[in-house]
């Protein structure tokens, strides 16, 4: 066949497969499940089907687990993205997605598509996109690759983003040699949408037409799902053909027409699925499955942008800013006329038919034949080994060494860990669609719900240091913490989506850490009422020292029912009281004071989910009761970080007295907020926390004297707000 650049002995006999991933076992059952040998375009499609990427056959059995399920959730895992309710016949979608190895090849590019795959992911369910988030992290900024990585990264996400008119509400980025040449870069979109449009990836009704909508395909990003599933080393210049390039403004009509088609033209419009991983044949061949039905697709007829592509490249190209539609017969003149309006390519590629078989023909010649499921469905689980990592089996407690209390301070709030950013955040476009109430820097992003009252409160959270010192635990507390920060904005947590980050998994260690984070997270969603409604795995990120910390990103999505009752971060006003809420121990692994101190992690971590969900109960009825003037989750750096993060970039200081040791001023104990309250409502907060069994401290006032007065019980710290704010301000820049 001359389409074809190896005939299926020869197939057989090269192994060609292995190249793209594939084992001789999944090859061997690929001729199981056809009852012949498969054709060069069979096994190239089977070989990104069933990558990691595609199936998930390594983490599914652990994917499986999830706490799923909610009065609120409208759509949990499967789809494009996730769907709660938010009352009032509206919804809102959201989902993480990871584009880790394109971005350590060419960081820009593989940023920005990774950002237009998400929100394309989003606007297939329908929904319009209202905000964006990102969770990145790089290596220590010491060395010219990093700092290019990290800048490219960014710029990338931030000029889609910008030129698609969707507004970078919330994220967060950190820095570890753990990450080092292992970037991870990972990008959520929140839509929203109402009842009623709601669309699926569907593929039903003999008959029907499959419609293909958006940038001509091209070369690019060919089998990049497998590229995607593979460890990426080195420099990787050689490896930038497997990543996609970008066009935001094609995509921002894209965007356009299909949510034209699904608002306006909803009778005729079956499925929409966008073409991502694996491309045409990931998106054609699962809408089949999806409705239980056949497809035929005439590859020739793809709209293309390069000469003499063979069906393996017009299936697996990974070009970006293209659809796929399920149409019913009879309306591929009305999806014609949107496409011209748009100046969109369009082409009816192919039909539903029955008997559930992929069948793809190129200028005549059939050169896929193969049942449907056992492209989207069958491929191979694995009930992987895992062993319990050493490091946790001998973890002894931290003790700091001794400091200043005045130099430490300054210290830490120069390091990447903790240093303001603002440099990061002026990168971005925060407020183009007029809805942003609160932007980047505080605890969670704020957007208003066009009329109505309500907001949508929009967080993402992981401390991978935690999770590598004890993946449950760690699990747990990034839950955990993701709430908090949507608690402490005045939100009630709706539900998750999850980015799990995971190294090199043929290592016992790493695999365990997957299990048990996973695990960890599922019990925190549960307890915390936050199911998981969709997510992204990516494994295999690792450099040449080994396996990145175990990094699983939950992004919360909560519900403001009065958006004039959102809880600020910030100190607002002179002679407010400033409380800690949770009880402050002794817990430095993992902390920035002991990777400071020792310039590694080590230690055993301790976390109370049944105190977690006490505290976060009081700050949301003392929210309702409209007690609290301000509220800030507290996490990296501990109480001192949380207190000067509260003040910073307002006209006010602070004075307090702590009964804790100097080195308990850096503790990162879990389950804590900081928060002021007018010196009137003292009495009420105090009894009611007492009421509901909650440890919390009174620290001391908020002054209109600008200077940082901190005493606690064996050193103190006195210092103007201007000095350690400039250090603050100039740490990531520097």
């Amino acid at each position: 066949m001359k389409w074809e650049l190896m005939n299926a002995e020869e197939v057989a006999q090269t192994k060609v497969y292995r190249e793209w991933g594939m084992t001789d076992e999944e090859y061997e059952k690929v001729v199981a499940l056809l009852s012949r040998k498969p054709g060069y375009t069979e096994i190239g499609i089977y070989s990104a089907m069933w990558s990691e990427h595609c199936s998930y056959k390594n983490s599914k059995p652990i994917l499986r687990k999830f706490y799923t399920e909610g009065p609120q959730v409208l759509q949990g895992p499967g789809e494009g993205a996730g769907i709660v309710d938010i009352g009032d016949g509206q919804a809102v979608v959201f989902k993480i997605e990871s584009h880790n190895s394109p971005s350590a090849v060419e960081p820009y590019e593989g940023a920005a598509t990774g950002l237009g795959g998400i929100l394309r992911d989003v606007f297939s369910m329908g929904a319009t996109p209202i905000a964006g988030v990102n969770s990145l992290r790089f290596g220590e900024l010491t060395d010219d690759r990093t700092r290019y990585l990290f800048k490219e990264a960014v710029r990338g996400i931030s000029d889609y983003g910008s030129k698609m008119g969707v507004p970078t509400i919330a994220g967060e980025v950190k820095f570890d040699e753990a990450y080092h040449g292992s970037p991870l870069v990972n990008a959520m979109v929140v839509g929203l949408l109402n009842h009623e449009d709601i669309k699926k990836g569907v593929a039903s009704g003999i008959g029907n037409k499959i419609i293909y909508l958006g940038a001509k395909t091209g070369r690019d990003g060919i089998n990049g799902a497998t590229f995607s599933s593979d460890a990426v080393l080195g420099d990787n210049s050689d490896q930038g053909s497997a990543v996609q390039a970008g066009n935001p403004y094609l995509e921002k009509r894209v965007m356009d027409a299909c949510l034209e088609l699904i608002h306006e033209h909803s009778d005729i419009i079956i499925g929409v699925q966008d073409m991502g991983a694996a491309g045409l044949v990931s998106s054609s061949s699962e809408m089949a499955s999806s409705a239980d039905a056949g497809v035929v697709l005439y590859t020739d007829r793809v709209p293309q942008r390069e000469e003499e592509m063979t069906p393996y490249e017009i299936l697996l190209s990974e070009s970006q800013e293209r659809m796929l539609l399920c149409v019913k017969a009879g309306g591929e003149e009305v999806v014609a006329q949107i496409a011209e309006k748009y100046q969109l390519p369009v082409a009816v590629i192919g039909e539903v038919t029955s008997g559930n078989l992929y069948q793809v023909y190129h200028e005549g010649e059939l050169v896929v034949d193969v049942p449907v499921r056992t492209l989207a469905d069958d491929a191979p689980v694995y009930e992987k080994p895992w062993a319990e990592p050493e490091r946790m089996k001998h973890a002894v407690a931290y003790v700091p060494e001794d400091f200043d209390l005045t130099e430490m301070t300054k210290a830490l709030l120069n390091t990447a860990d903790l240093a303001s950013r603002q440099p990061v955040i002026e990168q971005f476009d925060t407020t183009s669609l007029g809805q942003t109430v609160v932007r980047p820097g505080s605890d969670a992003g704020i957007v208003h719900i066009p009329n109505s009252d309500k907001g949508i409160a929009i967080t993402v959270d992981c401390n991978g240091r935690y999770v590598y010192l004890d993946p449950e635990i760690g699990g747990q507390m990034t839950v955990a913490e993701a709430a908090r920060n949507i608690v402490a904005s005045g939100g009630q947590p709706l539900a998750i989506t999850d980015g799990l980050n995971f190294g090199n998994i043929k290592d016992l260690e790493v695999f365990y850490e997957l299990k048990f984070a996973a695990q960890g997270i599922s019990t925190a969603a549960e307890r915390l009422q936050t199911p998981v409604i969709s997510g992204n795995v990516s494994l295999n990120n690792e450099n040449e020292a080994g396996s990145i910390y175990p990094t699983p990103m939950v992004g919360m999505v909560g519900l403001i029912p009065n958006i004039h009752q959102v809880t600020p971060m910030h100190v607002q006003q002179a002679g407010d009281a400033l409380y800690v809420v949770g009880k402050t121990g002794a817990d430095y692994s993992g902390s920035v004071l002991q990777k400071y101190q020792t310039g590694k992690i080590s230690g055993p971590l301790h976390f109370d989910l049944d105190e977690e969900v006490r505290q976060q109960q009081l700050i949301q009825q003392m929210n309702e009761k409209q007690l609290l003037q301000s509220a800030h989750d507290l996490s990296e750096g501990g109480l001192l970080m949380g207190l000067l993060q509260k003040v910073f970039q307002t006209p006010y200081g602070l004075q307090v007295t702590i009964n804790k040791s100097k080195a308990e001023l850096f503790s990162e104990s879990a389950s804590r907020f900081v928060i002021s309250i007018a010196a009137d409502h003292r009495t009420d907060f105090e009894a009611y926390a007492k009421e509901m069994g909650i440890n919390c401290e009174y620290l001391g006032v908020v002054t209109e004297e600008e200077m940082i007065a901190v005493q606690c019980n064996n050193d103190q710290l006195h210092c103007p707000k201007e000095e350690l704010e400039a250090i603050w301000k100039d740490g990531l820049s520097c």
